[in-house]
């Protein structure tokens, strides 16, 4: 059983970001499963490179589209990108230093990334994209 199933009230409403964010949701699935059965530590390295990878692919795609459009937000959207990005360093140094309870901590931080960051600011473009042919 998922630790979070994939909700229509996650949707931006444009395919290509959606099934994006759904990779986030598995990456939260994943570790959760993992920390479940006591491989926590174990999984974080393919966790953080995750990360990483959905970072550069996702945050390419949203700040694309935002420059495209002229999204009003975009500087204040994109600085919780890097925001993001920052973060997923600050883990990966603590990942080299074998810090405990890391997975824990990246976990909370993913769930509030997709409670904060998608159902948040990634809604407020939602209807921008939409009015602009972006589905």
């Amino acid at each position: 059983m998922s630790f979070i199933n994939w909700e229509t009230k996650f949707s931006v409403n444009v395919a290509e970001i959606d099934a994006e964010h759904k990779r986030l949701v598995a990456m939260i699935n994943k570790l959760h499963d993992a920390m479940k059965i006591g491989q926590g530590k174990e999984t974080i390295s393919t966790i953080l490179d995750d990360m990483t990878n959905y970072a550069v692919h996702h945050f390419q795609t949203e700040e694309g589209y935002m420059e495209k459009l002229n999204y009003p937000e975009y500087q204040k959207h994109k600085q919780e990108h890097d925001d993001f990005v920052a973060k997923v360093t600050d883990f990966q140094k603590k990942y080299e230093r074998d810090e405990l309870l890391l997975s824990i901590e990246v976990m909370r931080f993913l769930s509030d990334w997709l409670r904060n960051h998608i159902m948040g600011s990634d809604q407020r473009y939602s209807d921008y994209f939409n009015q602009h042919g972006v589905r």
